[in-house]
């Protein structure tokens, strides 16, 4: 990585592809996702590695418990998997996890897997990594403003002092600034119902190759086109 680059802060992710990639090498999808864990494994290093102080990737959105119940077996299988494996690694590269999202539908091993990994990995200063997980933006907006109701009911707030920091610091990413980059895998270009408040100035980066196959590499190249771009934030330079 040239030196003289500009590290966005915050990177987020939107995972895509594991399927498609499966689909191609005659594998079943479940295969896919184990291999889009590894891809994970060694984007987290490189970003960590570079400086990035914070990575929020798009693990299981709310639309996700649609797929068939055997795909959602081997996805809640490998979180456990995943925990296990790559906690030590996570705590060595002084990664902090953190975890966005709904966890209520989740099963309490699941549960219990993601509090040995937030708990472990606690004391981590590197990097925050966070994972969405049952998470949609709008849900986390329909959440935020429930709580922003709530308190108005309470009379703890008015509803003039309802401003965009009110909202901001009622959402799951609260702790974190908003991302500097939003990266897509596989070829789509959307959002997908992920960090739509959040996104409001972020850079898009879209690329064609499947998750799986994404790592340093493709993290440098996404940082390369990111620092070719003009943030104005709607202002004239």
């Amino acid at each position: 990585m040239n030196q003289e680059m500009k590290i966005p802060q915050h990177i987020a992710i939107i995972m895509d592809g594991n399927g498609r990639w499966a689909k191609q090498r005659g594998k079943d999808r479940s295969e896919g996702h184990f291999a889009g864990m590894m891809a994970l494994r060694a984007t987290v290093k490189a970003a960590a590695e570079i400086g990035v102080k914070y990575l929020t990737v798009y693990a299981f959105s709310t639309e996700n418990w649609g797929r068939p119940q055997a795909e959602l077996d081997a996805l809640m299988e490998l979180v456990c998997t995943g925990v296990e494996m790559n906690t030590p690694e996570l705590c060595q590269e002084g990664v902090r996890v953190e975890i966005i999202g709904d966890r209520s539908r989740f099963s309490q091993k699941v549960n219990d897997a993601l509090d040995r990994i937030t708990g472990k990995t606690a004391q981590g200063e590197r990097m925050t990594l966070a994972l969405a997980l049952n998470y949609s933006s709008r849900s986390e907006i329909t959440h935020a403003m429930q709580q922003l109701a709530q308190k108005v009911a309470n009379g703890e707030l008015q509803p003039q002092d309802i401003d965009e920091q009110a909202i901001s610091q009622s959402l799951y990413t609260a702790s974190m600034p908003d991302p500097d980059l939003i990266i897509r895998t596989s070829g789509e270009c959307r959002l997908s119902n992920f960090m739509m408040w959040q996104a409001s100035y972020s850079e898009f980066y879209f690329t064609d190759v499947l998750w799986p196959d994404f790592g340093a590499e493709a993290l440098e190249e996404a940082i390369k086109a990111y620092n070719e771009r003009d943030r104005r934030y709607g202002l004239v330079k």
